[in-house]
């Protein structure tokens, strides 16, 4: 398996990219549940209207259009709301304009620009949420951190037709530790995930190594997996949420078929582009 972009080489005609929390691993909700929302009340020191904040996180994150967004954007998302309804926020137009503006959304981008405004005050918080939120992720136990029924199955099945590339813009770590314990590294080609960019920009290097783009299929579960595949020309197939497992089987079934004997476009990616947005309410 290949350990960046530049050391990577397709091997086959056809190339599958697989977003991992909330696709492929079923670690989306109870990270947001019980880490990325609690760590923002703690932090913000929220506790007051915890209760409100946190379905209200819970609903940016997980189960409108803005699922998956980026932690960084869903924060700022999530603290203007808090500013303008419970309390202010002190310096929260400098963390909103580093979400927006940022050509990339890590950690270490935030102690770069942190470096740059020795005065801000919301984004060094911004950078301690992060930490604490992998913190408390890393303590989550394994039993907890499941991939979702029929992923191993689907990804192997993928893997003797496709190369295998995970995207995602969770933290890579987090991503080697979970898709190594369930057996899931064996059946991919490369790991891209926060550090190598976005989903996006992901997609269009992995282009570049010789897939047409016909050729090429994104699963993922979220509108920012959609976008990144649009972006780049290449097809989707959704992980519609609370309907993981029939998804997959009819990856396994249906939808690498169509992509292999190229009738994924047309009536087939529209199907279910329309089944993706309804899923979400888009």
């Amino acid at each position: 398996m290949a350990d960046t972009l530049s050391t990577y080489q397709k091997k086959k005609d056809f190339l599958v990219c697989v977003d991992s929390d909330g696709c492929a691993m079923d670690t989306m909700d109870v990270k947001h549940i019980k880490a990325f929302g609690p760590c923002m009340v703690t932090e913000w020191g929220l506790e007051q209207w915890r209760e409100e904040i946190l379905a209200r996180w819970n609903e940016i994150n997980l189960y409108t259009m803005t699922r998956g967004i980026n932690r960084f954007k869903g924060l700022s998302m999530a603290l203007r709301e808090i500013d303008e309804k419970y309390t202010k926020i002190k310096d929260l137009d400098a963390l909103a304009q580093w979400a927006a503006n940022s050509p990339e959304l890590s950690n270490d981008a935030l102690r770069r620009s942190i470096e740059q405004n020795p005065e801000s005050i919301s984004l060094p918080k911004a950078l301690s949420w992060s930490l604490a939120v992998n913190a408390s992720i890393n303590a989550l136990p394994e039993s907890e951190k499941l991939p979702f029924e029929g992923v191993k199955e689907a990804l192997a099945y993928a893997h003797r037709h496709a190369d295998v590339a995970i995207v995602s813009s969770a933290n890579l770590g987090a991503v080697l530790d979970e898709w190594k314990l369930y057996g899931l590294l064996e059946h991919t080609d490369i790991v891209l995930a926060q550090d190598a960019g976005s989903k996006a920009f992901c997609i269009g290097e992995l282009l570049k190594k010789g897939y047409a783009p016909d050729h090429v299929l994104m699963c993922g579960d979220a509108p920012g997996d959609q976008d990144a595949a649009e972006k780049n020309g290449v097809f989707y197939y959704p992980i519609l949420v609370k309907h993981e497992k029939e998804s997959w089987a009819e990856f396994t079934d249906k939808g690498l078929a169509h992509l292999l004997d190229g009738s994924y476009g047309g009536g087939y990616q529209e199907k279910k582009l329309a089944a993706f947005l309804n899923n979400l309410g888009g």
